[in-house]
C-alpha cells in the first residue's frame, strides 16, 4: 500500500521508536563537498592554528519568504523574539510544537522588509513551509533543498553559495580579500564585502569558535568566490575543511545539531502529520543508539534542555507559548559536553582485534553517528539521567567528546557512564553491524568544551554555560 503522508506511515507502523530505531536511513550526509582536502586532522587543527575555509553551500535547505506577512509569519514559527529584529540583523530561530518541544534550528535573516531568509535543517523549513500554507498568512515562498546525498554525475545547482572563513588568521584573510578594512560587523549581524570586485554578504558568525565571516551569494559566482578565498589564504595557511571533519567543529564549540523533531504525536500536530509527506525527513529518518523507550515522547527535547532557555521570550504569541509557560516553572534537563574516558574508548578499538569476540559496536573517526539522531543513554548508579546526542573525536583536544543533556542535579566534572551500542546485538539499521554494549566512562564537561569558543562568543549563543 503506498502511504500518502507521515500520519498515514505512522499508523501503520503502530510505534513509532521502533519505526525509526529500524530505518534503513543511516546518518545524516554532507553532500557534494570532498571528504576530505587534505586528512581530517590536519583540517581540524587548522581551525584553531591558522585558519579554514567551510564550505556550506549544499548540506542545509533554505525557505525565502516574502510579503506582507513574513514577519508575522516567523514571529509565529518560534520562540524567538523579534523586538529588535530589523533588515541586517540575524538570529537563531527555534521553532517548537504545540506541546512545548523543539522541531530544529536554523539560522534567520532580515534582508529587507518583508523578505527573509531561513537556512537550516529540512525539519525547520518543512515546519515553517507549512504554516506558510496553511496558517493564512499573505506570503510567498521559495524553498531550495539541500544537494541530493547521491548526484549520480549530474550537475547540482542551489540558488546560494555559502563559505565560511574562520581561525586566528581570518580576519587577515577576509581583510586582503576586501582590498582593506572590513566594516565593523556586530555578532550575528550581516553587512557586504567586496571580493574580487563583487559585492557579497558577510554574517559575523562562527561555527568552531574562532573569528571569521560567513559570505553568501549567487550560486553561479561560486566557483570565482572559491578561488579568490583560497588565492588570499594562502600566505596565511587556510585550510579547505572537507566534509568529514567539518561537522566535527560543533564538538569543541556546542552545537547539538540533530535532535529529533517534535512532531510524531499529539492530537494539536495531526494536521502536520497528514501535510508531510511519506517520503519527507520526518518519515524515513532514524533514531541510533542505547537509549530506549516505548515512547517516542521521551525523545523529544524542551529548548531548555538544549540551551535555548535565553531564546524563550513570551513577548509575543508563537506555537508552543502555552506549554513552554508550564514547562518552564518545572526543573529542566542541560546541555553538557561529556569527555569519553581514552582507555574505554581505545578498548573499543582493541575488540575489533579480538577473534572469536562481538566486538563492540564501531566508533567513526572523527564523527561517530550512525543515525539522523543520536540518543545513547548515560547513567550514574544505574539510573538514567542523560543522553548523549552527538559524538566523535577532536584532534585538538586529542579525546573523545560527545554533546548532551542531563538531568539539573549533574555537575560538570562528575563522572558518569555511558552504554554504547545498541541493545540486543543493534537494530535493523543498515548502519549498525552485530555487536556488543560497552559502558564507556564520560566526564561532565563545560560547553562548548573549547575554551576560545567558551570565552569569545555571545552570551546566550550556543549557551555559554557553567
Amino acid at each position: 500500500m503506498a502511504y500518502r503522508n507521515l500520519e498515514e506511515v505512522l499508523q501503520a507502523a503502530g510505534n513509532p521508536v521502533t519505526m525509526l530505531r529500524n530505518s534503513q536511513l543511516g546518518a545524516y550526509v554532507y553532500p557534494v563537498v570532498p571528504s576530505e582536502f587534505s586528512n581530517w586532522r590536519d583540517e581540524q587543527l587548522a581551525w584553531r592554528k591558522t585558519a579554514v575555509l567551510f564550505d556550506q553551500s549544499h548540506h542545509m535547505a533554505e525557505l525565502t519568504v516574502k510579503g506582507p506577512d513574513a514577519l508575522r509569519l516567523m514571529s509565529w514559527c518560534t520562540i524567538n523574539s523579534f523586538a529588535n529584529f530589523a533588515p541586517g540583523k540575524a538570529k537563531q530561530m527555534v521553532p517548537c510544537s504545540h506541546d512545548g518541544y523543539v522541531i530544529g534550528d536554523g539560522i534567520l535573516f532580515y534582508l529587507a522588509r518583508d523578505e527573509l531568509l531561513f537556512v537550516g535543517r529540512t525539519p525547520t523549513v518543512n515546519w515553517i513551509q507549512f504554516h506558510a500554507e496553511t496558517g493564512g498568512f499573505n506570503v510567498e515562498v521559495i524553498r531550495d533543498d539541500r544537494s541530493p546525498s547521491q548526484p549520480r554525475g549530474r550537475a547540482v545547482q542551489r540558488r546560494h553559495y555559502r563559505f565560511q572563513v574562520q581561525g586566528p588568521n581570518a580576519g587577515r584573510i577576509l581583510t586582503k580579500l576586501n582590498g582593506g578594512p572590513l566594516p565593523e560587523i556586530k555578532f550575528f549581524n550581516f553587512d557586504a564585502i567586496t571580493i574580487k570586485g563583487r559585492k557579497v554578504n558577510a554574517l559575523r558568525h562562527g561555527m568552531a569558535g574562532e573569528p571569521g565571516l560567513e559570505v553568501w551569494g549567487p550560486y553561479a559566482e561560486s566557483d570565482a568566490i572559491r578561488e579568490a578565498i583560497l588565492e588570499a589564504g594562502e600566505e596565511f595557511g587556510l585550510v579547505q575543511v572537507g566534509s568529514r571533519a567539518y561537522a566535527s567543529n560543533t564538538l569543541e564549540s556546542g552545537w547539538i545539531p540533530s535532535p529529533l523533531p517534535a512532531v510524531y504525536t499529539g492530537d494539536s500536530m495531526k494536521a502536520y502529520r497528514q501535510w508531510l509527506p511519506a517520503n519527507s525527513y520526518e518519515a524515513t529518518g532514524s533514531i541510533g543508539g542505547s537509549f530506549l523507550s516505548s515512547r517516542i515522547e521521551d525523545y523529544y527535547l524542551t529548548p531548555y534542555a538544549l540551551g535555548y532557555g535565553p531564546f524563550v521570550k513570551f513577548d509575543h504569541d508563537f506555537t508552543g507559548r502555552a506549554a513552554l509557560e508550564r514547562l518552564a516553572r518545572e526543573p529542566q534537563r542541560k546541555k553538557v559536553t561529556f569527555e569519553w574516558n581514552g582507555e574505554d574508548l581505545a578498548g573499543i578499538y582493541a575488540s575489533l582485534f579480538a577473534r572469536g569476540e562481538e566486538c563492540a559496536k564501531f566508533f567513526d573517526l572523527p564523527i561517530a553517528n550512525y543515525a539522523s539522531s543520536s540518543y545513547d543513554a548515560v547513567t550514574m548508579g544505574g539510573r538514567t539521567v542523560g543522553l548523549s546526542m552527538f559524538g566523535g573525536y577532536s584532534f585538538n583536544e586529542r579525546c573523545g567528546l560527545s554533546l548532551g543533556v542531563v538531568d539539573a542535579n549533574i555537575n560538570v566534572g562528575d563522572v558518569l557512564t555511558l552504554l554504547w551500542g545498541e541493545e540486543n546485538g543493534g537494530t535493523a539499521k543498515t548502519t549498525v553491524e552485530r555487536h556488543q554494549q560497552r559502558a564507556v566512562r564520560v566526564k561532565v564537561a563545560a560547553v562548548p568544551y573549547s575554551n576560545d569558543a567558551r570565552t569569545s562568543y555571545q552570551q546566550g549563543w550556543r549557551t555559554r554555560q557553567a
